[in-house]
């Protein structure tokens, strides 16, 4: 099925994201986790691109393919611009249309040290617009709520995000966010400036200190006086930490939802304890929403 008709049918779209094992680990060993996942019926599961993003131990086909026809839930497979290339794209998407998989996460993506930077795609709308002239794909594309850690700000990465919708994005999930007012002044001005796609606020719950600091370095994700206050307080023990960050995203996504946000993307690091955990305390509110 392809997201975008999800978004017609209901109010509120509910989803994982996960990641491929290393080349070295058999598939099988993300089984048990599929398996968990699927049983709590999200929509659909995201699945990120390869280890880094090389093509060499890339397996998100493979895994997408797995997520659709072995666990019957829709997949939404994530392809990079920075170190591909048109003829390797091609490829991607011709191995995507013989698993009959069509929908796809456009990505600018990081940049892995000693690859080569693409000649071809410089961002992620280059990628759109490519993959755009394969009618049959569904093409998700990221957004950021605080703006993008390279834009000058806000405004013009909403400007730049324009330019990704109008090169064939039809839907887009947010980085993660700690505070819901940045994503709702992203929200209205997104909409003022004609971004009328669906937008689903990305949310990961934190475990422990070291996750936040590693996040933060990676993204530069602004942490609200509310959170800090949490992680002065259990940070130090792991075991209050996730109990604590389990509880912050729960109370997150709750009001997301009565506020009118076009779903949830949870980042679960493959985590199916955490992804129940969290479904059981806000699958209700969604299917409050959703029945209406």
């Amino acid at each position: 099925m392809l997201i975008s008709e999800i978004f017609k049918k209901k109010k509120c779209v509910y989803s994982f994201e996960i990641f491929p094992p290393k080349a070295t680990f058999p598939i099988e060993t993300i089984y048990d986790t599929l398996e968990a996942l699927s049983g709590l019926k999200p929509d659909y599961i995201s699945i990120t691109y390869g280890a880094g993003g090389t093509k060499s131990d890339n397996r998100t086909i493979e895994l997408a393919n797995l997520v659709k026809n072995k666990y019957n839930t829709p997949s939404l497979a994530h392809l990079t611009a920075i170190h591909s290339d048109k003829e390797g794209v091609t490829a991607f998407l011709k191995e995507m249309q013989a698993n009959s998989l069509r929908n796809i996460l456009a990505l600018r993506g990081d940049k892995v040290e000693g690859m080569p930077l693409s000649k071809d795609f410089r961002y992620a709308s280059d990628l759109a617009k490519f993959i755009s002239q394969y009618r049959d794909f569904h093409i998700s594309g990221a957004c950021y709520p605080e703006g993008h850690y390279e834009s000058p700000d806000l405004e013009t990465d909403i400007e730049n995000l324009k330019i990704k919708i109008d090169n064939g994005v039809c839907h887009l999930n947010t980085q993660l966010f700690f505070d819901n007012k940045d994503f709702y002044k992203f929200i209205e001005l997104a909409r003022k400036k004609g971004i009328g796609v669906p937008v689903q606020a990305g949310v990961m719950p934190i475990l422990n200190k070291r996750q936040i600091e590693r996040i933060v370095s990676l993204s530069g994700v602004k942490i609200p006086a509310k959170f800090s206050r949490l992680i002065a307080l259990y940070g130090d023990s792991d075991e209050d930490m996730k109990k604590a960050g389990t509880d912050y995203a729960i109370n997150q996504i709750v009001d997301l939802i009565q506020n009118g946000a076009d779903g949830i993307h949870l980042y679960i690091m493959n985590n199916a304890a955490l992804a129940r955990a969290v479904t059981s305390a806000v699958s209700p509110y969604i299917e409050r929403i959703n029945a209406k």
